[in-house]
């Protein structure tokens, strides 16, 4: 008996903690892509000039990036718990794959700016003359904006149809999470704002799996 009442709470806490876990990774990741976007020239030609009046920003918002890695790996995990013995071992893989995926090139897109930061703080004249920064800016933006993009519309694409299976979010948001996967696979270079898909869908039905399980009795099955 009181095994069976650790096993019921224990799943009841879980679409819980996706809603928190989601809605941190959101939160952060949202304001380190917001800051780096009016902070960065979006030419990647730039001269690096903006680094004077703006590397403290910039800084701020790589040192939150890990943080909301750690949520959206904490999210992944808690959606697998959820999905449980409904999850298809096919779709199941590329989610799982995608969002790993999507987690690491984040952080390699992350340590090369870090790295170009700390060069500027280092020797500010040898980064800019050397060739080193708008290299380095090439390889950030190409990582972030082109492979791992590409692996935030297949997780979405995943996640969707894993929850038109099995019904673990509405499914007006797994056909809205379809429709912004397949633009987010295709708008990459025409649209700047593109990378901030990902983290306000994952707020969506974080949200929505929050409320949803908002003061529902302990007793009461999870939908």
């Amino acid at each position: 008996m009181e095994a069976e009442r650790a096993l019921r709470k224990a799943k009841l806490t879980t679409p819980r903690a996706a809603a928190f876990a989601g809605i941190l990774f959101s939160v952060l990741l949202i304001t380190s892509l917001v800051l780096i976007r009016i902070s960065v020239p979006a030419d990647l030609q730039d001269a690096g000039s903006w680094l004077s009046g703006r590397w403290n920003s910039v800084n701020l918002a790589l040192n939150m990036v890990p943080f909301a890695g750690i949520a959206f790996l904490w999210f992944i995990g808690v959606v697998r718990d959820r999905l449980g013995q409904d999850e298809d071992r096919f779709f199941a893989t590329v989610f799982l794959g995608s969002g790993l995926l999507f987690l690491a090139m984040l952080f390699a897109s992350t340590a090369v700016a870090g790295g170009i930061l700390n060069f500027y703080g280092a020797d500010t004249d040898m980064l800019i003359g050397s060739g080193i920064y708008t290299f380095g800016r090439t390889v950030a933006y190409e990582i972030m904006n082109v492979y791992a993009m590409k692996m935030a519309g297949v997780f979405m694409i995943s996640t969707c149809t894993l929850s038109l299976r099995t019904g673990i979010i509405p499914r007006w948001m797994a056909f809205l999470g379809l429709i912004l996967a397949v633009f987010l696979l295709l708008s990459i270079g025409f649209f700047s704002w593109a990378s901030l898909i990902l983290p306000l869908w994952v707020l969506l039905i974080s949200v929505h799996i929050l409320i949803a399980n908002m003061g529902r009795p302990s007793d009461e099955p999870v939908p």
